[in-house]
């Protein structure tokens, strides 16, 4: 019988949230991220290096929230990622193959009309537990 359990995940190495939802949420066997954007957990302000800075950034802080909750980058199944200007999906999926280089999640990119603060990026995953 499944474990109908779910916990928020607070994840210290990464930005709070910015409204009222959790970073994360980890069940029995999966943990789902919410969108995370380029800032800085410490300053709250966005890294240098526009679209592709933010993307690292922001897979740093998946990374940090996914870590909190049991899991890591390498358990990633399927992302989202929300995109300001997709004439800039080439920077960003450059970026996005150094943290994902072999045997990478499924994923669907989606260009937006705005993003959380003026976010260029914004990355949600859904990941299986360590």
């Amino acid at each position: 019988m499944l474990s109908r359990e779910r916990k928020v995940v607070v994840a210290e190495g990464a930005p709070k949230a910015i409204g009222p939802y959790s970073v994360a949420i980890r069940t029995e066997n999966l943990i789902f991220a919410s969108g995370t954007i380029g800032v800085d957990s410490t300053t709250g302000e966005f890294v240098a290096g526009g679209v592709e800075g933010q993307t690292r950034q922001a897979l740093k802080n998946l990374g940090e929230i996914l870590k909190a909750g049991g899991s890591s980058l390498e358990q990633v199944v399927k992302t989202t990622v929300f995109m300001q200007d997709m004439a800039e999906f080439t920077l960003m999926n450059a970026v996005y193959a150094e943290f994902f280089p072999h045997e990478s999640p499924a994923r669907s990119t989606i260009e937006v009309a705005a993003l959380p603060k003026g976010a260029a990026v914004e990355i949600e995953a859904i990941a299986l537990v360590d």
